[in-house]
């Protein structure tokens, strides 16, 4: 697992692996690392899938991962250093629970899939796969985080945030709290 530093990388990478500061007390992890636990278990074969796999979970980490892939992209340029810089933040998040070559290998899906459909598609796919609100304040808490990776949220990366949250039923309000947290959270 890459060390968590003092750049913003690091510190994007250290508040992906919080919990949220709405979760109940007690929580350990962030639901993007709850949920790569399961996703980090899928067998390669699928023949067989181990003790401790769940399908909803991996769904939700696909999704939480898509929704921050989608803003990353919301400019339409996500060069080899970005990717790399984005697979090595949620790598590092996930604290070893999922395999380099798993995230290696969902970019590379994600990246086909948005050039296929489009990215008010993939919003739309992204919103089907999160039914409960807790998970759905943790795709924008997430996207929100990522987004400050390259030095801060865009315009156009709030755009994208903004549709995320319309499509999963929240309102804008709802970005605009889930920026703050972040900005909070990096702050200190």
């Amino acid at each position: 697992m890459p060390a968590h530093d003092s750049t913003l990388i690091g510190k994007v990478a250290k508040q992906l692996s919080r919990p949220p500061a709405y979760s109940e007390r007690g929580v350990k992890d962030s639901i993007l690392v709850a949920s790569a636990a399961s996703y980090g278990s899928r067998s390669e074969d699928d023949l067989t899938q181990p003790t401790g796999f769940d399908p909803d979970a991996a769904r939700l980490f696909e999704a939480i991962v898509e929704s921050a892939y989608l803003v990353a992209n919301a400019d339409g340029e996500f060069d080899k250093t970005e990717q790399e810089a984005f697979e090595h933040v949620v790598l590092a998040a996930c604290e070893g629970r999922v395999a380099e070559r798993q995230i290696g290998a969902l970019l590379d899906d994600l990246h086909d899939q948005l050039a296929e459909d489009g990215v008010e598609k993939r919003v739309e796919m992204v919103a089907r796969s999160i039914v409960r609100p807790d998970h759905a304040q943790e795709v924008l808490r997430v996207a929100a985080l990522l987004a400050h990776v390259s030095g801060g949220v865009s315009d156009i990366e709030r755009s994208v945030i903004d549709r995320l949250a319309l499509a999963m039923g929240m309102t804008e309000n709802a970005t605009s709290s889930a920026l703050r947290e972040v900005a909070t959270a990096l702050a200190d």
